[in-house]
């Protein structure tokens, strides 16, 4: 999709981080956006400052891990716009702890976001893109979606699930002879706020307790707050949209981590400990 003006960007968790970043690189690349995210006040303070920047948004509040929301959401985009063309399934949330610590409730949560919240907007995107013959689609995976750190078991599982998922998609699209391009995004940390996911959690998964849980989240934001910046990020991101690229990897050490590990499993080698990534 080699020219972004005037087309219509659907960008999930478009309230902060990499999603508000890659809206306002959408923005300025004369695109149109229609923001989701379940954190109201967050989402109607970017609106608000990419409209006083010039930019046509319009802001849902979604719940991605619930279908019909997704649903609702493509509804709105298309009275407002007419049309989709780039969709970034992008929300995403973070809890850590080891792998036989994490609650079932956590389970269930991390899930319902990072996995349904794609599953989703696949389904319900997809065959609007494919009918137009024409747009992208980008999912958020992450680097855990090519490695497997530590202490970060169900986020790992759902970014694996994510890049499969992705280039299952880019494949079937292939087959039945569709343009529509896919990308899939695989960021370490970035300087998001993926490390306060807890102040989105539902009131039926309380927070972990004990020490292990807070020590893990400490170290993350220590991670997250030393990462790159989202707007490199969004470039990326964007210019992989112009350019048909699948995958996107943000950060300089990713290919020698992602060829650690593939060279283990052709190998036959136990797997190496790695550090948080």
């Amino acid at each position: 999709m080699e020219d972004l003006q005037g087309k219509v960007a659907v960008i999930t968790g478009g309230a902060s981080g990499i999603g508000r970043a890659v809206a306002e690189r959408a923005a300025t690349a004369g695109m149109k956006l229609v923001l989701a995210d379940i954190e109201e006040v967050a989402l109607e303070a970017t609106a608000n400052a990419l409209r006083g920047e010039g930019a046509e948004v319009e802001a849902v509040v979604v719940d991605v891990a619930d279908g019909a929301s997704i649903e609702a959401l493509r509804d709105r985009a298309l009275a407002r716009f007419g049309a989709v063309h780039l969709v970034h399934n992008n929300a995403g949330v973070g809890a850590g702890g080891l792998i036989w610590d994490v609650s079932e409730a956590d389970w269930k949560w991390i899930l319902g976001v990072n996995l349904w919240g794609v599953i989703h907007g696949i389904r319900v995107f997809t065959p609007l893109l494919i009918e137009q013959k024409e747009g992208h689609i980008v999912n958020t995976a992450s680097l855990a979606g090519l490695t497997s750190p530590p202490f970060m078991g169900p986020y790992n599982a759902t970014k694996h699930a994510v890049v499969t998922m992705s280039e299952t998609l880019y494949r079937d699209l292939q087959v039945v002879g569709s343009p529509v391009g896919v990308s899939v995004l695989c960021p370490a940390f970035v300087k998001t706020g993926i490390a306060e996911s807890h102040r989105n959690r539902p009131e039926w998964a309380p927070a972990p307790e004990g020490d292990g849980p807070e020590m893990v989240s400490g170290v993350m934001q220590q991670l997250v707050a030393a990462g790159i910046e989202a707007s490199a990020v969004a470039d990326a991101v964007l210019d992989a949209v112009v350019a048909n690229r699948f995958y996107i990897l943000t950060h300089e050490d990713s290919i020698p981590a992602v060829a650690a590990r593939m060279e283990e499993i052709v190998e036959g080698r136990q797997p190496t400990q790695l550090p948080l990534l």
